[in-house]
């Protein structure tokens, strides 16, 4: 990272300031060098803001909530942009830009200002932890996976603290790696299920796979050319159309050979979507149940023999499994 310890003492950083640009840029992501010149100005420019004393701080707040004073605005936000950048910062190991995670912030720093109420005796940094906090949370959330994560409370909170539980048992264990009893613990601690641990730290062992990543440092074959597609072929579709059509060619046929009752009945009782009764049917013909069922066996005598006249190899009828 070019000049990033440049000039320290001329711009007035305090030590933790220092921390935190140095931190943001020990991540998973890393910026080309023009973006972590801006972030680094960003980050210098919010620690260099003065902190508001509460009075002051209380009457932007009522000038930008009854008259919208923007000047009030920009001066309340840029105050406290401090807070994302120390949130932002907490959140680097996730493999998002710093900078994404700094806008994110901003977003919810200016919730808080639209939403804090002056009148009451809390401060409006306290106030505003908690949104710039959650709106950051949310963007990971939505960034960290093309797989949706944290849909639940339960799942929230372990994506959020299964590594710090996770090094705090190691640290006690010789081994990495969980145990089913380093498991029940976090369980407990986060009041989730052992499973749903089970299940969080499967989804955070890897991140996403490209499916057009090449095999092999030195591969020409991308990942996806190895997958087997388990449908059928174009040759078993078109043999399966093909059969398909045939079939009701000879049901059609069969069905001609049928006078018009005999067809109404075997299409109400078999080829409809739901099966009318044969009493039903029998009161829509005007005879009886009985009647109904005799035509019908009549019916399905003659499709048998019109049918069987016409294949010479009775498996034909049944479709491949």
């Amino acid at each position: 990272m070019p000049n990033k310890y440049r000039d320290r003492k001329n711009c007035g950083l305090t030590s933790k300031a220092t921390k935190i640009i140095d931190m943001s840029y020990k991540s998973t992501h890393i910026d080309d060098p023009k973006t972590q010149s801006a972030n680094l100005a960003y980050i210098r420019g919010t620690m260099n803001t003065p902190i508001l004393e509460k009075e002051r701080e209380r009457m932007l707040a009522r000038l930008w909530k009854t008259k919208r004073d923007e000047k009030a605005l920009h001066e309340l936000v840029n105050a406290y942009a401090r807070l994302v950048v120390a949130a932002a910062s907490k959140f680097r190991h996730y493999g998002l830009p710093i900078g994404d995670l700094i806008q994110e912030g901003n977003i919810g720093l200016m919730m808080a200002a639209e939403r804090f109420d002056y009148k009451r005796d809390v401060r409006f940094s306290t106030y505003a932890t908690w949104w710039i906090r959650s709106c950051i949370q949310d963007f990971i959330l939505r960034n960290w996976s093309i797989v949706r994560t944290g849909t639940t409370s339960a799942q929230k909170s372990l994506f959020f603290n299964l590594r710090r539980l996770r090094a705090k048992i190691e640290n006690r264990q010789e081994h990495e790696g969980l145990t089913e009893e380093g498991r029940a613990e976090i369980a407990r601690s986060l009041n989730v299920k052992i499973a749903d641990v089970r299940e969080m730290e499967g989804r955070m062992s890897g991140g996403d796979q490209s499916l057009n990543a090449l095999v092999g440092e030195d591969g020409q074959e991308e990942w996806q050319n190895f997958l087997a597609d388990g449908g059928p072929n174009p040759e078993d579709i078109a043999i399966t159309l093909k059969d398909s059509q045939t079939r009701s060619a000879w049901l059609a046929q069969a069905l001609g050979d049928l006078s018009e009752r005999e067809r109404t009945i075997i299409h109400s009782r078999h080829l409809s979507g739901e099966a009318v009764t044969l009493e039903d049917l029998g009161k829509e013909l005007g005879i009886s149940k009985e009647r109904v069922r005799q035509l019908e066996q009549r019916a399905m005598d003659k499709l048998k023999n019109s049918i069987t006249r016409q294949v010479s190899d009775p498996q034909d009828l049944f479709a491949a499994a």
